[in-house]
């Protein structure tokens, strides 16, 4: 608990302070909502936030879900074929380089209005971290420890799974933390141009310069990361404590 005072100490400050610049008339409220006009806000469209927030969510899930089981799989089709780490791995980092702003109206045309362009924006977003960071694990693998499997006669499959997918995990969690924010922000992109969720609701409040709707929106976002990163924390703990060490499990056949 101690280790949150500091930044709910500074949250505190920094809404006072918010409040007290907007009601003491130095910043316009038509630029810079005070929270207590926030707070209202969500209260008086709770039921378009909520509705909205929920289908954002999904999308996220969706998106995230695809890219760690498409990534996941790559990685180690990739880790076990050098070949084709070559030939395919330069197409990935070319559509990491491309803004996901400038293919969603693709995307559109390939899905259609709705929830499979967010879903198909997130899972683009999101997927090169999944692939970087656990291909980045898996070939981290001393040469020493492969010579130990090679001399048991292990498999490339028991390679994979009692040496290599151990030895990757904190990469891979470390690629599941980047690629949960990069999934929410391909999503609202996505919902930019194909309407719904927390996206679409920006969009309108934008068109209305209704910056109340649009902070309230924002706020929803910043809360669904903390939601994520702190089951992704908990899960986290919960697989360290059931877990063995990698150390113990090198040897092990």
């Amino acid at each position: 608990m101690k280790r949150f005072l500091p930044a709910f100490i500074s949250f505190i400050v920094l809404t006072l302070s918010l409040e007290i610049l907007v009601r003491g008339g130095w910043v316009s409220e038509t630029l810079l909502p005070s929270p207590s006009m926030i707070v209202a806000t969500l209260q008086e469209l709770r039921a378009d936030f909520a509705v909205a927030f929920k289908e954002t969510l999904i999308n996220v899930l969706a998106g995230l879900g695809l890219s760690v089981l498409v990534g996941g799989l790559i990685s180690f089709v990739f880790s076990m074929s050098e070949t084709l780490k070559r030939a395919i791995l330069p197409f990935a980092v070319f559509f990491q380089t491309v803004p996901i702003i400038a293919i969603a109206p693709l995307l559109v045309i390939y899905f259609g209005f709705g929830a499979p362009t967010v879903i198909a924006s997130s899972f683009i977003v999101s997927l090169f971290p999944i692939i970087a960071n656990t291909l980045m694990g898996l070939e981290s693998v001393s040469e020493s420890q492969k010579d130990l499997f090679r001399i048991y006669r292990a498999t490339r499959m028991q390679t994979l799974w009692k040496l290599k997918l151990p030895h990757a995990y904190s990469y891979i969690y470390s690629g599941l933390k980047i690629s949960t924010g990069l999934s929410i922000i391909g999503a609202i992109a996505g919902e930019f141009v194909a309407g719904g969720g927390l996206g679409a609701l920006i969009d309108s409040a934008r068109t209305q310069q209704r910056v109340d709707i649009v902070f309230g929106a924002l706020l929803l976002l910043s809360l669904m990361g903390l939601l994520l990163m702190g089951t992704w924390a908990l899960l986290h703990k919960f697989i360290l404590s059931r877990r063995p060490l990698a150390s113990s499990t090198q040897g092990e056949l």
